[in-house]
């Protein structure tokens, strides 16, 4: 065992190495799209986090978690042991999250509504529809405050409109997000008539789906009772087991650590099923987020 960790930490030296040596003198390789892998690694470092912080909080776990896990392999000679661990910091957070998202998920989508109803009562008024946006944006919902100003900062910057509105879409990232905007697009590439009407309609669908994804959540609580009870009741066995020398002796065997990965397995794709049955499913996304229109005419292209 001292023999691997000896090999491990001299492969890890020579990476860490090698990496700051290219961090310094650069590569030859000219700059390229970045890769599926690296793109997925990126996003994995960064974070689900809208806000600086939770990137920042997120980063810290991850570092955490290899600290950790890296200290129990060393100290408990279970290098499954230290995975687990390490698998176990950022882990838990998000699995407990789950509430948390969905509740977030539903007042953004109750700011989208109050939104909405706003920028109606502006074109209402007769106002155009860039400057009724620009207007809202500044006494915007908290909770989508940020990304409405993005997008008057960026009408006011002479952006084009219809390409600023697909914008404002994907930072939401969200299929109510979509519904609002989709008319908005269709009143810049047309000019037609009826916004307003449009806009309270749209308004009234968001105000049913903010009452009914709450009746749901509030239905799913008992699943999420579970995945706490479940994973407490796990936690105080790893305890136990930490602590008594006799219970975790037949684990340091290779047999015995060849179990503890399967039940580690079995344990994690329970709480992902778990996790799954307490969340809603994800509606797809109304307008497409990767494919940009070729003239104003065609602007607006729906997922059928």
């Amino acid at each position: 065992m001292i023999q691997l960790l000896a090999i491990f930490a001299f492969l890890l030296l020579g990476s860490g190495i090698a990496l700051v040596v290219v961090w310094i003198i650069g590569t030859t390789k000219p700059i390229g799209p970045a890769s599926p892998t690296a793109l997925w690694f990126r996003g994995f470092w960064q974070g689900p986090g809208r806000s600086a912080a939770e990137r920042r909080t997120h980063q810290t776990l991850l570092i955490v978690a290899v600290c950790a896990g890296a200290l129990t392999w060393i100290f408990t000679g279970w290098p499954i042991g230290g995975l687990v661990i390490m698998l176990a910091i950022p882990g838990l957070p998000w699995l407990f999250a789950s509430a948390t998202a969905e509740k977030k998920a539903i007042a953004r989508l109750s700011a989208l509504e109050a939104w909405t109803r706003r920028l109606s009562d502006y074109v209402r008024n007769g106002i155009g529809l860039q400057a009724a946006i620009v207007a809202t944006a500044r006494n915007a919902p908290p909770l989508i405050g940020d990304e409405i100003r993005t997008l008057a900062a960026r009408l006011q910057a002479g952006v084009n409109p219809i390409s600023a509105l697909r914008a404002f879409a994907d930072d939401l990232d969200d299929y109510g997000c979509d519904e609002v905007v989709a008319p908005l697009i269709l009143q810049l590439a047309d000019a037609g008539e009826g916004l307003h009407a449009a806009l309270v309609d749209v308004a009234h669908a968001l105000t049913e789906e903010v009452n009914s994804r709450a009746m749901v959540d509030s239905e799913r609580s008992t699943a999420r009772f579970t995945v706490r009870f479940l994973t407490g009741f796990t936690l105080v066995l790893l305890v136990f087991g930490a602590l008594n020398a006799n219970y975790a002796a037949p684990y340091k065997s290779f047999l015995g650590q060849t179990i503890l990965v399967v039940l580690a397995g079995l344990y994690i794709a329970l709480m992902l099923w778990i996790r799954s049955l307490s969340l809603p499913p994800k509606l797809p996304r109304l307008l497409r987020a990767d494919q940009q229109p070729k003239a104003p005419s065609t602007e607006l292209e729906l997922v059928r």
